[in-house]
């Protein structure tokens, strides 16, 4: 017997009041809400943006998801090589803003590629310079609850807010909730990873006072953990993760830690949709990451005076829904480097495997693949799109196209959604967006 219903029925909303009426509605403010909605009320369309949160930014933010990946073509030795930017478009105009404000770094090696790490508070800062700069009507520490359905196009989004509940209608609306929401609150077939099992949360946190020359001298040049401290970490049963990566940021002394695997308390995989499977993965993060900052204390030079700063505000989701797209989003086409004539985005960043005790990568050196637009649009319904890690893609190329989310849905979004599938409009040319 189920436990949850997901629809209440249009019956049960007849009362509620209408807000207001927009070309565009977004859901979500998260990297990909932000490119939606500015791109959006840029090209002249009244746009609403949506954000169960006090601010944008997402997991960039609330998760404490310091990193800018997928900027950079990755090389065979990056020791040997300078950092070749692939992507631009609004990806680079908000790194560029972000560097502005002296709230990103340099690049930084990560395994063959390279990255950047991001300050929160700037990085909240500069979303809010950006929609409003835009003219993007923002309601925050609201959320959609349920959603209108009539003919097979989204007819109302029902919102609650701490003023009661309201409604709101759009020509299109774009769902860049990360967890495919409003296509779910629609009825629409979703998929969750390799058969249910999903990719592992982590909870980033960051340390302070370390010894940064110190530190360097024992760690190296890339963020990711060198042999000798894998060696530690396997030694260590209540360390479930193996490998681990450690990011300098833009204050000295400041290191951002990518070192937890959520579990439950148990060892089962968790699915974060689940609100029981969450509130335990939010209760088992902090457990863990205690852990880890212990670790890093006791065994790595230039951190035995750090101070633990703070956790995440969340735990960080990789992965949850994926929508059943007129196009998907295939492993071959990421290991294969494909191009697309309907190509939106293309990516650098390889498929990353966020499940047992290390983290897999597969490397696509010196290349690149392409998003298709029909990624983002779902099969059936009418007036929505996704933007964001709910795109349709197999289990293991999500991985590396949803990195990727703050760069590569621009393109599509500065097209007109379409009514329903078959009105699609393809793209005529390709975007580094």
């Amino acid at each position: 017997m189920d436990r949850f219903l997901g629809h209440l029925g249009a019956a049960a909303f007849e009362d509620v009041p209408h807000f207001g009426h927009y070309d565009v509605v977004v859901i979500g403010g998260g990297p990909a809400g932000i490119a939606a909605s500015t791109t959006a009320a840029k090209l002249g369309h009244k746009t609403l943006l949506v954000e169960r949160l006090g601010y944008c930014g997402g997991a960039a933010v609330s998760g404490m998801s310091g990193t800018v990946c997928g900027l950079y073509m990755t090389a065979d030795e990056p020791r040997m090589a300078q950092p070749q930017q692939v992507i631009f478009g609004f990806a680079e105009r908000f790194r560029a803003a972000l560097e502005d404000r002296g709230g990103v770094t340099r690049p930084q090696i990560y395994g063959k590629t390279w990255v950047v790490t991001h300050d929160c508070a700037t990085y909240k800062r500069v979303a809010t310079d950006l929609v409003r700069g835009a003219g993007v009507d923002a309601l925050y520490h609201t959320q959609m609850i349920d959603v209108i359905v009539e003919d097979d196009t989204l007819a109302s989004i029902v919102l609650h807010t701490k003023s009661g509940y309201t409604r709101v209608t759009a020509e299109r609306v774009i769902d860049a909730s990360g967890d495919a929401d409003v296509v779910f609150k629609m009825r629409l077939y979703t998929t969750k990873g390799n058969n249910g099992v999903i990719q592992n949360p982590t909870m980033m946190f960051k340390i302070g006072n370390v010894d940064a020359k110190r530190y360097l001298d024992y760690w190296g040049e890339d963020t990711i953990s060198p042999p000798k401290v894998i060696s530690m970490l396997e030694a260590r049963d209540e360390l479930v993760r193996k490998k681990i990566w450690l990011f300098p940021t833009v204050n000295p002394g400041d290191i951002l830690v990518n070192a937890t695997k959520i579990t439950g308390f148990d060892g089962r995989a968790l699915d974060v949709t689940d609100l029981v499977d969450h509130t335990e993965a939010e209760q088992f993060s902090i457990y863990q990451a205690r852990t880890l900052y212990d670790f890093l204390k006791e065994n790595v030079p230039g951190c035995e005076d750090a101070y633990f700063i703070d956790y995440g505000a969340e735990v960080g989701v990789r992965q949850t829904r994926s929508i059943d797209g007129l196009a998907r989003l295939m492993n071959t086409d990421v290991v294969g480097t494909s191009e697309r004539d309907d190509a939106i985005a293309r990516s650098s960043w390889p498929i990353e495997l966020h499940y047992g005790a290390k983290p897999q990568t597969e490397w696509l050196v010196d290349d690149y693949y392409e998003v298709p637009f029909g990624t983002l649009v779902p099969k059936e319904g009418r007036n929505v799109i996704v933007a964001g890690r709910c795109l349709s893609a197999e289990h293991e190329a999500l991985q590396a196209a949803a990195l990727r989310r703050s760069a590569s849905n621009t393109a599509a979004l500065t097209r007109s959604p379409p009514t329903c599938p078959s009105e699609t409009t393809w793209p005529s040319s390709k975007s580094t967006a």
